[in-house]
């Protein structure tokens, strides 16, 4: 599997060896019963002190894609307009349109030299009526690993506060940066309308958690959103809640961990494309553990990937997936196994 867009997973061992004393003491005397609807009380104090000038109370738990439906059922009516960044996660787009709104897709742009990635932001200017009621962002962004400038994410609010829109920040991959300065903040600690989504399935490389949160300022937000839920999952699940707590209190330890896995990844990727730069696009990503590479080689991206799947058994994700024209694929730089899947790839290429 090359196209995994997580990091190795932490078995339960090696979060347990990680855990400090009070949580761990929670989990050892945990009951199985109903939680808190807007999460652990503890919990969602952990979680937002990762945002300066954030509560408990600005905190909503749930499983990262509930977070999102959620959001996009309570900020939106049918008829109104969302722009949302392109390509995505497909939630980030599909489930506004699903509710009856028109979508604007907003692209991440290639680099004239091929070798990185840019946004219009007067493109998105251009793009806001009088009917937009939200703006969706995604840094770092998936699946390119894009890490715009500062300055880049303040024009993208001030949009939003100029245009009096909710703005939507898809924050999954937010620690994963390579170069910890080039950090952004995140939206809910810079615009009184920003809402962060975050949680433990890629940074944090606990995707079978189902732990997310959803993250602002906005007053009434939390209320909407909470009764909301109560037709979703009503509470989240304790367990779930007693392990992630222990994970987010070693989340440094387990942000190094998987960062070490992904830089040793990029360099072993560096090397393959440098020997097969005739065949392959190469925009290096800035953070994260995706990358979004082209194949300038025969026949389509698709013929590509499934050659790669049926004669070599390695699997890679085409551009289709996330509804990107042209001849990309994703490609996952946050397994341990990275080496010997690509190993496998090259002896593809080299062969057909």
């Amino acid at each position: 599997l090359l196209s995994a867009s997580d990091c190795e997973s932490l078995t339960l061992s090696e979060l347990f060896a990680l855990a400090e004393p009070d949580a761990l003491a929670r989990w050892e005397r945990l009951t199985l019963a109903y939680t808190d609807s807007q999460g652990d009380p503890t919990l969602r104090g952990d979680i937002a002190r990762q945002y300066p000038g954030l509560s408990a109370a600005g905190v909503l738990v749930a499983v990262p894609e509930e977070c999102i439906y959620i959001a996009m059922q309570t900020l939106i009516e049918p008829g109104e307009h969302v722009i949302a960044i392109h390509p995505a996660y497909q939630s980030l787009h599909a489930v506004a349109a699903a509710r009856g709104a028109t979508v604007t897709r907003w692209p991440v742009l290639p680099t004239p030299d091929g070798r990185g990635w840019r946004l219009d932001v007067d493109a998105l200017a251009a793009a806001i009526t009088p009917r937009t009621r939200l703006l969706v962002i995604n840094f770092p962004h998936n699946p390119t690993g894009h890490l715009p400038a500062r300055e880049a994410l303040d024009a993208i609010v001030g949009l939003a506060r100029r245009h009096d829109l909710y703005l939507f920040s898809d924050e999954m991959y937010r620690g994963l940066e390579y170069d910890a300065a080039q950090r952004l903040p995140a939206v809910c600690t810079l615009y009184e309308k920003g809402i962060s989504l975050s949680g433990l399935s890629k940074t944090l490389a606990a995707p079978g958690l189902r732990v997310g949160w959803l993250a602002t300022q906005a007053p009434g937000l939390i209320a909407r959103w909470l009764a909301y839920k109560d037709y979703t999952t009503i509470c989240h699940s304790a367990p779930s809640e007693a392990l992630a707590l222990i994970a987010l209190r070693a989340q440094a330890q387990i942000l190094q961990r998987n960062l070490d896995i992904i830089t040793g990844n990029l360099a072993l990727a560096d090397g393959f494309f440098e020997r097969q730069a005739g065949l392959f696009g190469w925009p290096p990503p800035q953070a994260g553990s995706i990358a979004f590479p082209e194949w300038r080689g025969p026949g389509s991206v698709d013929d590509f990937c499934q050659g790669a799947l049926d004669q070599a058994g390695v699997l890679l994700a085409p551009g289709a997936i996330v509804e990107a024209p042209g001849s990309r694929f994703r490609l996952g730089l946050g397994r341990r196994n990275f080496a010997e899947g690509l190993a496998q790839l090259e002896e593809y290429v080299a062969r057909v």
